[in-house]
C-alpha cells in the first residue's frame, strides 16, 4: 500500500506560524507534523509515500533529505503544485492522479492519527473507497460532515455545509482497494475539466461519486487524532503527542 499525502499548503489560518514555514513542518513534541505522519505509515509497514508539496517546498525538500540521511522510512517522493495558491487541494490530486492505483490511501497534511488508528485503516478490508470518520456530540462549521448508514457504513453525503441527518465526521483519511482508486482518478479528471474544478475540495468528488456507486466509511470512534487549523490547534495537538 502507498500513501499520498496532500502538505501544498501554506496553512495560512495558524497565523505568524506558517509566515515562513509550511504547515507541516510545525513541531509538535520535537517531531515535525510531517515526521510524525512518515513515522506513523513506517510502523504500520507502509514502504512509500508520495508527498505533494506546494508553499516552501525547499523547506519540505531538505526535511525529507535529513530523514534520507538518518535512514528513516518510508521511501518518500514529491510532486511540486504549483498552483496551491489559486486551487484547491483537488488541484493537487489531479497532479498525482496518475498515481491514485492499486491499493493507497490519500491523507490531508494537516492530520495527526494515532499509530493504532492507521493500523485500523489499513486493516479494514472495504472494497472499494472507504472514507475514515469519527463521532462527536455537536459539529461546527469547519468540520467535513458525514452522513453514513449506521448498520452498513456506507456514505451518503459528505461536506461542511450539510444541514441535518450529520451522524459523523471526515478526519482527512481514506483508503483505496479493489478499483476505488483508478474510479477516483476518473472522477477527479472529470471535475477538473468543469468550470468550478479548481475551487473544490476532493471530497466534494466524494460525495458526488456516492450519489450513484457505493463509498464506505470506517468509524474510529475512541481512537486519537488531531486536525491542525487554528493556533488553538497547535496546544490540543501538543497534548496529544505528549501521549504518544
Amino acid at each position: 500500500m502507498k500513501a499520498i499525502i496532500l502538505s501544498a499548503g501554506q496553512g495560512s489560518r495558524l497565523g505568524h506560524l506558517t509566515d515562513d514555514r509550511p504547515k507541516c513542518l510545525i513541531e509538535f513534541g520535537g517531531r515535525s507534523l510531517l515526521d510524525r505522519q512518515l513515522d506513523t505509515l513506517a510502523a504500520n509497514g507502509i514502504t512509500q509515500a508520495v508527498v505533494v508539496t506546494g508553499f516552501r517546498d525547499d523547506q519540505i525538500e531538505k526535511a525529507l533529505e535529513r530523514r534520507r540521511s538518518a535512514g528513516e522510512g518510508p521511501e518518500v517522493r514529491t510532486v511540486f503544485n504549483p498552483f496551491f495558491k489559486v486551487a484547491d487541494n483537488l488541484g493537487s490530486l489531479f497532479l498525482v492522479r496518475d498515481e491514485l492505483k492499486g491499493e493507497c490511501l490519500v491523507w490531508n497534511g494537516d492530520t495527526l492519527v494515532s499509530k493504532s488508528l492507521m493500523a485500523k485503516v489499513i486493516g479494514n478490508d472495504r472494497p472499494g473507497i472507504c472514507v475514515t470518520v469519527d463521532r462527536k456530540d455537536r459539529y461546527d462549521d469547519d468540520d467535513m460532515k458525514v452522513i453514513r448508514d449506521e448498520a452498513s457504513g456506507q456514505l451518503h453525503a459528505i461536506g461542511k455545509r450539510i444541514p441535518s441527518g450529520v451522524n459523523a465526521e471526515s478526519i482527512g483519511l481514506l483508503a483505496f482497494r479493489d478499483g476505488g482508486a483508478e474510479r477516483f482518478a476518473e472522477a477527479i479528471e472529470r471535475e477538473m475539466r468543469t468550470a468550478e474544478g479548481t475551487t473544490v475540495w476532493y471530497l466534494r468528488v466524494i460525495h458526488y461519486m456516492a450519489q450513484d456507486s457505493e463509498i464506505w466509511t470506517l468509524d474510529i470512534s475512541g481512537e486519537e487524532w488531531g486536525e491542525v487549523d487554528f493556533p488553538e490547534d497547535v496546544v490540543g495537538a501538543e497534548e496529544l503527542v505528549r501521549g504518544w
